[in-house]
């Protein structure tokens, strides 16, 4: 049931919420799900402005994100690395959504800084920038000198944000809940999908977590001498405000200023390159909002980062799975990639196969026979959009935000040099992570917790064979089983679990040999040991198969 009182309290942006997006067209939609039904007060119906008439539905849905503020702008964001929610066109769409605003007055700045450090600004630095750098929904940013003569940006919060974007957070919790009991809550899962926005937009929110990854990101890449992340003042820093070093340096995609100063743009996109396949295949942990805005090259070809609060995390089984993917689509084996798939979850084991089948081999056709430094990222991705839309693949959101990365720096990389091949620079971390695949430090485990599975199971079974037995005789648990069977079916059915039993236990055997080998110390002891388990198992193996034939 919902929170009647704080939907009073929101009453009047439940009613312009809805308003926009009638007047965009959304009306019936909105009416299919009964949105309108759950609020306290009618809202009057208006027609479509005509001014916005020429516009396509994905531009009206656009149009009335950017009209509803930074909350929805940021959402639209978000759903532009979505391509299994909405159709290609609205991703595209998306993709344009600009978040700026105009800059609010200095003495509203100065009195939010005030209360995030109880101390006048004037206080703690030489000087600073009344003048924002940068004005954007959520925050703005300033430009100051502390007192050692350091530079620095300084990012502070809208003061009157946070409040309207928990109030919009909480109403689109609301109309999830209503939209799960609806035919569109049958296919996708409304209020995961909102608390999954809920959580990316609070992350962005609190520059605390943005310090954090900055500093992630600086002992990543320690050892990178052309890449450069600036350093946090912590002792500035707080969860509205934040306080990072100022780098200086042309746009990284300001070709003619580089090549003026004696930038080389090919050594750029190079480097540009190493940082985004190293993010991805080596740290898992990358940079999610590489537009050009947010690098700059310096001296030397280095390039240096800014604005941490989108970042993406990859799990070493992401990475992993990434590079199966990648495998079986070089070998254009679109049934592997359909197992895979469905491994990851992304689909369904009740998915039409044959169907999914046939669109991945067709979109592999498309590729067939082209070297790899033909292939771009971007294309790929925008080729594999509708697939995703129409079997609904819920790949993690991690992995999507990916694609549109790799799209844009892919793009970037293009600008500076036309050979630019993001897979020539990444095939040398590909190899290493498909080397580990055959490494017993990657299945080993895997096949240990298997084995501790089965001793799990054979704990438990015991004890849960034992209860059963007992509820039987006490007639606890009813059961009534008539068997109408010949002697000769039984001993058959009796040998058959023999044999599952042994098999069991050879292969408990088996997987505490590969426990051995992944986890034991390199001794020559030790190795005898595992060869003579091997052996052993070998001769069990042989034993147990000639067994088998012999009563077959």
């Amino acid at each position: 049931m919902f929170n009647y009182v704080r939907r009073a309290q929101n009453l009047p942006r439940y009613r312009r919420i809805i308003t926009v997006f009638v007047q965009h067209g959304f009306g019936s939609l909105l009416e299919q799900w009964g949105v309108d039904r759950y609020l306290i007060t009618p809202v009057r119906i208006k027609r479509r402005r005509e001014d916005l008439e020429r516009l396509t539905p994905a531009e009206h849905f656009r149009v009335a994100l950017e009209e509803l503020g930074p909350t929805f702008i940021k959402i639209g964001q978000i759903l532009s690395t979505r391509p299994d929610l909405l159709p290609p066109e609205y991703i595209e769409e998306l993709s344009k959504l600009q978040d700026a605003a105009p800059p609010i007055p200095w003495e509203e700045v100065e009195a939010q800084l005030t209360a995030a450090w109880g101390r006048p600004p004037e206080e703690l630095f030489e000087s600073i920038d009344k003048t924002p750098l940068a004005a954007a929904s959520l925050a703005q940013v300033h430009a100051a000198v502390l007192p050692d003569g350091q530079e620095v940006i300084i990012k502070v919060q809208r003061p009157d944000i946070w409040p309207t974007i928990q109030s919009d957070l909480s109403i689109l919790e609301d109309l999830a809940a209503v939209t799960q009991r609806t035919s569109l809550g049958e296919i996708y899962d409304p209020v995961d999908i909102v608390q999954e926005f809920a959580f990316t937009l609070q992350s962005e929110l609190n520059y605390l977590q943005e310090a954090r990854n900055a500093d992630r990101f600086r002992e990543n890449f320690k050892d990178e001498p052309a890449i450069y992340i600036p350093k946090v003042h912590w002792e500035l820093t707080t969860r509205r405000v934040l306080v990072l070093e100022r780098i200086y340096g042309v746009k990284i995609n300001d070709i003619a200023t580089m090549e003026r100063v004696g930038i080389d743009p090919k050594q750029v996109a190079l480097n540009s390159a190493r940082l985004i396949v190293k993010e991805v295949l080596e740290d898992g942990f990358f940079h999610a909002d590489p537009h050009p805005g947010n690098f700059f090259v310096m001296p030397g070809a280095v390039i240096g980062a800014v604005d941490f609060g989108m970042v993406g995390h990859l799990s070493r089984e992401d990475r992993i799975n990434l590079v199966k993917l990648y495998i079986a689509s070089v070998r254009m084996d679109a049934e592997r990639i359909v197992d895979q798939l469905i491994h990851m979850g992304a689909a369904t084991a009740y998915v039409n196969r044959a169907d999914l089948k046939r669109s991945i081999s067709r979109l592999l056709h498309k590729y067939r026979g082209l070297p790899l430094k033909e292939i771009r990222a971007q294309e790929v991705v925008n080729d594999i959009m509708p697939v995703a839309y129409r079997f609904h693949l819920r790949l993690p959101s991690d992995l999507w935000l990916l694609g549109k990365t790799l799209g844009m720096m892919e793009g970037v990389g293009l600008q500076l040099d036309p050979d630019f091949d993001m897979f020539a620079v990444s095939q040398p971390f590909a190899d290493r992570l498909m080397r580990e695949l055959w490494m017993p430090s990657t299945w080993g485990p895997e096949l240990y917790g298997s084995l501790q599975a089965w001793g799990d199971f054979i704990q438990v079974m015991p004890r849960a064979g034992s209860k059963l037995l007992h509820g039987l005789e006490s007639g606890k648990v009813p059961l009534d089983m008539t068997f109408d069977v010949q002697k000769p079916v039984m001993e058959r059915f009796d040998r058959a679990l023999t044999r599952l039993a042994l098999s069991v236990i050879l292969g408990s055997f088996i997987l505490a040999q590969a426990w051995l080998i992944s986890s034991a110390p390199a001794s020559p002891i030790v190795m005898g040991l595992v060869a003579m388990g091997f052996l052993t198992a070998m001769g069990l193996g042989l034993w147990f198969i000639i067994s088998v034939l012999r009563q077959v």
